[in-house]
């Protein structure tokens, strides 16, 4: 995803593929796809989803008045299945850059094998990467030089090792299925 409106744009078409759902479901949905440390406010989401209305991609429906407010349905159309389909199957790098990963991992049931396999490969050695820095600056560093950096450096080289290893069983898995 290029942007943050993409990938807002492309996560909500997935969970609107899922059934129809009102504004603060989405929100609540979408907080556990982005996690709880990045920031959606309605100010950010109700914008997008009305692009997505006037772009025909999603439709929305007011029902029940509750005692203050008319809850406004959200449904995905025709075009924003096409939609849906034509980013789920662009796979770029941005689909394994930190901040796409989680986004497209969450909506890997519609996506093929192959381009999970793609996505995953492409994950894993962005994250090797990461790790041979990491491991170069631990290596490069002065012992001592800064006792808190080295052990931040060391619990992020642990957590991408993990994360590597997580990513080589996946593609066995992906592969396997083929």
């Amino acid at each position: 995803m290029r942007s943050r409106s993409e990938s807002l744009e492309f996560a909500l078409l997935g969970l609107l593929s899922q059934g129809p759902l009102h504004g603060y479901e989405l929100r609540k949905r979408l907080m556990a796809i982005f996690g709880p440390f990045r920031a959606l406010s309605f100010s950010v989401l109700y914008p997008q989803l009305k692009r997505m209305v006037i772009s025909e991609v999603i439709e929305a429906k007011e029902i029940g008045v509750t005692s203050r407010r008319t809850r406004i349905v959200y449904t995905i159309t025709k075009k924003g299945i096409k939609r849906f389909e034509l980013l789920n199957n662009a796979v770029t790098s941005d689909a394994w850059e930190d901040e796409g990963f989680g986004v497209r991992f969450a909506f890997f049931s519609p996506t093929t094998t192959p381009n999970r396999v793609r996505i995953l490969e492409g994950r894993l050695l962005r994250l090797e990467e990461k790790a041979g820095v990491l491991k170069s600056d631990l290596a490069s560093t002065p012992a001592a030089l800064d006792r808190y950096l080295e052990e931040w450096r060391r619990f992020s080289l642990d957590s991408l090792e993990r994360e590597i290893a997580w990513l080589k069983e996946m593609i066995i898995t992906e592969e396997k299925s083929k």
